[in-house]
């Protein structure tokens, strides 16, 4: 029987449900451990999840709001605790919202939690990933990011306009996977490998939840698209597959592919760096 320290250890982020919930289950069944930053509990009526925390094989690191700093930095702290090292980091987490929102500090929301967070998150577990086998970053991206007319650092933190699923969400999405390709050559360093990945369409709807999603798009999302497990395989082979000895590309239906506004990655990385350094670590 392996032990702990022989087995992989996976953190992902928004695992309760979708996408993230069909990748826990997938990598538990292949004898992984799993760690989880969740909002949200757990269903009690899934057996392998169940048993997988009973064992300790699942442990989930409870999150009031990720996009708020103070209580994000409490859950991150309590992960360094208790966690040895970190062999892959699914940066996971996000939603679409129906509105234009901000963040506690002030930033649009889909930016702050799907561009600021998850540099937040990777370079708070940075040792221990560079302390594990697989030393791996994942970040969901999406290929709705194609869609953006024009990228600003200004509009991404502001924006003068609200549009559902085209507008904040795709650009935050961008700015993920442009900051994903500029912060690779120093994560290198560590021997540290990063990506950035479309999942591609997922029916991730969840019941009793308001949707930022257009109406066209809901109404294809319940007819025609995929159950959320496709979508974690993606993210799967991305992180494990043919692709692994990559680094700073983008991965879009199982390939490399080319991102818009690509001059811009150097700008996005030294803007949430910023906000890491002197609004995070300085709090």
């Amino acid at each position: 029987m392996r032990t702990s320290d022989e087995v992989n250890t996976a953190l992902i982020t928004g695992a309760s449900a979708g996408i993230g919930l069909a990748l826990s289950r997938r990598l538990l069944s292949e004898g992984w451990q799993v760690a989880t930053i969740n909002r949200s509990a757990y269903a009690a009526d899934d057996p392998l999840i169940r048993e997988a925390i009973l064992a300790g094989r699942l442990r989930n690191y409870q999150v009031d709001d990720l996009a708020d700093f103070d209580s994000l930095r409490r859950t991150l702290d309590t992960v360094k605790r208790e966690e040895r090292r970190v062999d892959i980091l699914f940066n996971n987490a996000g939603g679409s919202f129906s509105e234009l929102s901000y963040s506690k500090q002030g930033r649009e929301l889909h930016y702050e939690l799907m561009t600021v967070v998850p540099y937040i998150v990777m370079t708070e577990l940075e040792d221990l990933l560079a302390g594990g086998r697989l030393k791996t970053v994942i970040n969901t991206s999406s290929s709705a990011l194609k869609f953006t007319k024009s990228l600003s650092i200004e509009t991404l933190e502001r924006p003068d306009t609200f549009r559902k699923l085209l507008g904040p969400y795709a650009a935050s999405k961008l700015a993920l996977s442009l900051w994903t390709q500029a912060a690779a050559p120093r994560l290198a360093e560590r021997g540290i490998r990063i990506r950035s990945v479309d999942p591609g369409g997922n029916n991730t709807l969840r019941k009793g939840k308001r949707s930022g999603l257009p109406l066209p798009v809901m109404l294809l999302m319940k007819l025609f698209f995929a159950p959320p497990a496709k979508g974690a395989g993606l993210l799967y082979e991305a992180a494990l597959g043919e692709l692994r000895g990559k680094t700073g590309v983008y991965v879009e239906k199982g390939r490399v592919a080319e991102l818009i506004f690509a001059d811009q990655a150097q700008a996005v990385l030294n803007r949430v760096d910023d906000i890491y350094k002197l609004e995070y670590r300085r709090a």
